[in-house]
């Protein structure tokens, strides 16, 4: 790999990449190439397996190949998107049409890179959605539509009504408005906010979820906290 020009910033933080990607001497040199740049990377060498290890581990990027057997890059994507997964997803494939990037896009990709590719283009995108994810995850002030929550002064407001929340309450709709527009199941909202590995088999989260939608909706007009039957609940203005 070609060492850096004048006037480029080497990245600063390591990231742990997840690679799916059927043709093995593709994802043995992308591999590779990562890892000569200081990041540790995982290969899946097919659409299945990529989506057991993404929905398991925590990635801090994902390269996906969209056409692969098993299953296809972009079904892979929507079903992990579908279960609240948020880990950045680049797209690689030989469609590179508008509406194969558009498909792509909408599926839940967050770039798209047409093949062939120089692999400094390849870096400098993946090191971008990191650094993009990142400052996400350091917001310190939260909105969606019309409800503010204020990590730092442990405040929430609507409109302008202040809204008291317990410590609980305050957390999950934390991480409710960290995921907003995103189905949270109640797995994700027992490991997250309960810290629980298990399911107690208890009503914790609908008595919870009960009480902080009587606070953040009474006196307002618009719902802002939805039940998805079957799958969970999702905040959305």
């Amino acid at each position: 790999m070609s060492s850096i020009q004048s006037g480029e910033i080497a990245y600063n933080r390591f990231m742990k990449i997840l690679i799916i990607e059927d043709d093995r001497e593709t994802a043995e040199y992308l591999q590779k190439a990562f890892a000569e740049a200081g990041h540790t990377v995982h290969i899946a060498g097919d659409g299945e397996t990529g989506f057991a290890l993404a929905d398991a581990g925590e990635y801090d990027v994902m390269v996906v190949d969209r056409m692969m057997p098993r299953r296809d890059g972009l079904s892979v994507i929507a079903e992990l998107r579908s279960r609240g997964n948020t880990t950045p997803a680049l797209i690689l494939s030989a469609l590179g049409q508008v509406d194969d990037r558009v498909t792509g896009l909408r599926a839940g990709g967050d770039d798209y890179l047409t093949k062939p590719y120089a692999f400094s283009e390849l870096l400098a995108r993946v090191e971008v959605l990191d650094r993009r994810a990142g400052a996400k995850e350091s917001e310190t002030v939260y909105h969606v539509g019309d409800l503010e929550l204020d990590r730092l002064s442990h405040s929430v407001r609507r409109a302008t009504v202040e809204i008291i929340l317990q410590p609980r309450e305050f957390r999950l709709l934390e991480y409710l408005m960290r995921h907003a527009g995103q189905v949270v199941t109640r797995t994700m909202l027992l490991e997250n906010v309960w810290d629980y590995h298990f399911d107690p088999q208890t009503n914790v989260i609908d008595v919870h979820v009960s009480r902080l939608r009587g606070k953040i909706e009474k006196g307002f007009d618009k719902p802002i906290l939805h039940t998805v039957r079957g799958a969970g609940y999702m905040l959305k203005a």
